[in-house]
């Protein structure tokens, strides 16, 4: 079953500009997210590739993998949200940055769990600044806002259910 998730998420991946995200890490994540037993397959959408979650005949969620870009280098994130659309995890997959890697430290990455498109999502209120990580922290917020809008755009156009 890892094998055949790994072979979805290669043509999930592929697209990526940098095409430096290991199938293995995304895989990782996803499962980590939506809990051991997850199928993964991928939509080909207008706002580049989803990931659908389903457990048996139950769907989970959806996740999208983004690059952002940083002060000088592009940092990898994947969102996945419920079936609702409220955010479930934040993951930092690549951060190639010589400075501001605690955006991937989960008590950051927590502050996003549970918003939607409807929330603020934006650096000073609600979610925190880091000391020394402002251009990631911002660049990160911003992937994750428009990782939002595009499967809410994606919800109301009726390709995801």
């Amino acid at each position: 079953m890892r094998s055949a998730i790994l072979l979805l998420l290669l043509s999930v991946v592929a697209p990526l500009r940098a095409q430096t995200v290991a199938p293995a890490k995304v895989t990782a994540s996803v499962v980590r997210v939506f809990g051991p037993g997850v199928r993964v397959d991928t939509l080909v959408t207008s706002r580049g590739p989803i990931l659908r979650a389903v457990r048996g005949d139950t769907l989970l969620g959806f996740a999208t993998v983004r690059e952002v870009r940083g002060k000088d280098q592009p940092i990898t994130i994947l969102v996945a949200v419920d079936r609702s659309g409220r955010i479930l995890d934040v993951d930092i997959l690549i951060y190639r940055e010589s400075y501001g890697g605690e955006v991937a430290y989960e008590s950051w990455r927590r502050q996003f769990r549970g918003r939607t498109v409807a929330d603020s999502i934006r650096i000073g209120r609600p979610i925190r600044n880091i000391s020394g990580a402002t251009i990631s922290t911002h660049a990160v917020t911003l992937g994750v806002r428009a990782a939002l809008d595009d499967l809410a755009t994606l919800r109301r156009a009726g390709t995801l259910p």
